[in-house]
């Protein structure tokens, strides 16, 4: 059985989680930051998206910049909030969620992306990330957490149903890109 150490405390005003395995010579150890990002880690956030379009097969989906993150997240009136993970002070995972509203429950929060880099998955950054966003919402009182996974997206389901989501088989997700909007736009008889 591993035996591992759990220390949370804050530092600066951020949650730092640092996890030893006592079977592991502490000089390798890790040491795993959970924070709100700020506009200079867009550049990284960034790269993890593309590295998710690659995963669910969309290589060439991303079209967001980075000047475009920093203009949307960081404004006055920011448009999303994004938590990433640092471990061993290196960017390596995010999350990044908006609030909606649901005409049944009231206010809800949207988790567009939870991702982990691929070397260092396993490891429970992923956890970190989605227990900080978990929180979040339980601070903020919203009736529900939402988000999509791709169908063959087996570990994303399981990982999701082990804590406790639930995975509805019965709704689709519906979507017009900007060229359906265009077109919708152009075709309207009023």
């Amino acid at each position: 059985m591993n035996a591992t150490i759990v220390l949370q405390y804050i530092l600066n005003n951020k949650l730092l989680i640092r996890i030893y395995n006592k079977n592991i010579d502490l000089r390798y150890s890790m040491s795993i930051l959970i924070r709100e990002a700020v506009s200079k880690d867009m550049s990284k956030v960034l790269e993890l998206i593309k590295e998710l379009a690659i995963f669910e097969e969309e290589p060439d989906a991303v079209i967001l910049t980075e000047k475009q993150l920093i203009n949307d997240g960081f404004s006055s009136s920011p448009k999303f909030k994004c938590y990433v993970a640092e471990l061993n002070q290196k960017i390596v995972g995010m999350a990044l969620l908006y609030p909606r509203y649901s005409t049944w429950k009231g206010p809800t929060i949207h988790l567009e992306d939870l991702i982990v880099t691929k070397s260092v998955r396993g490891k429970g950054i992923g956890f970190k990330l989605f227990s900080k966003v978990i929180h979040y919402a339980f601070q903020l009182n919203v009736k529900r957490v939402e988000w999509a996974v791709l169908e063959w997206n087996k570990n994303a389901l399981d990982f999701y149903k082990k804590n406790g989501a639930q995975v509805l088989d019965d709704w689709k997700v519906a979507q017009m890109d900007l060229n359906a909007i265009k077109k919708f736009v152009r075709n309207e008889n009023f």
